[in-house]
């Protein structure tokens, strides 16, 4: 088990802190990311580790965001 990113063993307040600060580490990236392509001085590789970087913080999210807010069909 990967403690760190085990969201089972976390409450749902630590969540909250975690999702709020990977949301504005996201935005970030997105908007270094833009940055970087806006102005051409960034190379393909940094581009590419910045992508994957802010997809992995999406998937991250979207755990959070389930664990907090189950689908629950009615």
């Amino acid at each position: 088990m990967n403690a760190p990113t085990d969201i089972s063993m976390k409450t749902d307040d630590v969540l909250r802190v975690e999702l709020e600060v990977f949301r504005r580490e996201h935005r970030d990236l997105d908007d270094s990311i833009r940055a970087l392509q806006a102005i051409g001085t960034g190379d393909q590789i940094t581009l590419q580790r910045l992508k994957k970087k802010k997809l992995l913080l999406k998937d991250r999210i979207a755990l959070i965001e389930d664990r907090l807010l189950p689908d629950i069909i009615a």
